[in-house]
């Protein structure tokens, strides 16, 4: 699973959205990997008939109806977006509602990814059966600096973490990564897919630098 979060980068603001998923869908298609893209969340409309899977980057636990200004999953599931992103290093909520939004998800048949920020939290979230858990030490995001090179270690513990749930939860790798040989490093450490942002937005050619990390996980 390589999945690109836009963030709210001005990169990708208005009809750039559009044009950036039909790139990931061509690439997506032309390699056969599994990509998802997480727009901004006022953009989600625009490219949620995509042909690669739509991501919401944060969704609140909260009910349909009287619920101005909130993500409500029932409402995401019915303009086809396909899951969300939970617990976002800069969108950080408790865990009482991380494992409701994890179950909610589930029922709701969409895709959920727990962003954690070390092992301890990867192995706890592990055992809500997740679909991934993303590992992002906060230091490290935005950095250019890959978590698969200055923290190796973080990435096989937290394998062994999720592993030991025994279940079908997922790791993915966050932060720094910059190139396709940080991608290469993440999936050797025992990582089963990315989750990038500024390393690919803020590239000035997406198709180049999408093409680079789908060709490494390949």
């Amino acid at each position: 699973m390589f999945i690109i979060n836009c963030k709210n980068y001005e990169e990708i603001a208005g009809d750039k959205i559009i044009e950036f998923v039909k790139i990931a869908e061509k690439i997506s298609k032309k390699y056969k990997i599994k990509i998802a893209v997480a727009p901004p969340q006022h953009l989600i409309g625009l490219v949620a008939n995509s042909l690669i899977p739509i991501l919401a980057q944060h969704v609140d636990n909260s009910k349909v109806g009287s619920t101005t200004g909130f993500m409500i999953p029932e409402l995401l599931k019915k303009s086809k977006v396909s899951g969300s992103l939970i617990n976002h290093s800069e969108h950080r909520i408790s865990s009482d509602e991380i494992s409701k939004l994890v179950l909610k998800l589930r029922e709701l048949k969409m895709i959920s990814v727990v962003c954690v920020k070390d092992v301890a939290e990867a192995k706890k979230y592990a055992k809500l059966n997740p679909d991934y858990i993303a590992i992002e030490p906060p230091e490290l995001i935005g950095s250019g600096k890959a978590v698969s090179k200055e923290k190796p270690e973080l990435i096989t513990k937290s394998a062994d973490a999720v592993n030991s749930a025994k279940n079908k939860t997922k790791l993915l790798c966050g932060a720094g990564i910059v190139s396709g040989q940080d991608v290469t490093k993440a999936l050797e450490l025992g990582s089963k897919g990315i989750l990038v942002a500024s390393g690919i937005i803020k590239a000035k050619n997406w198709t180049k630098v999408i093409e680079e990390f789908s060709k490494a996980m390949l």
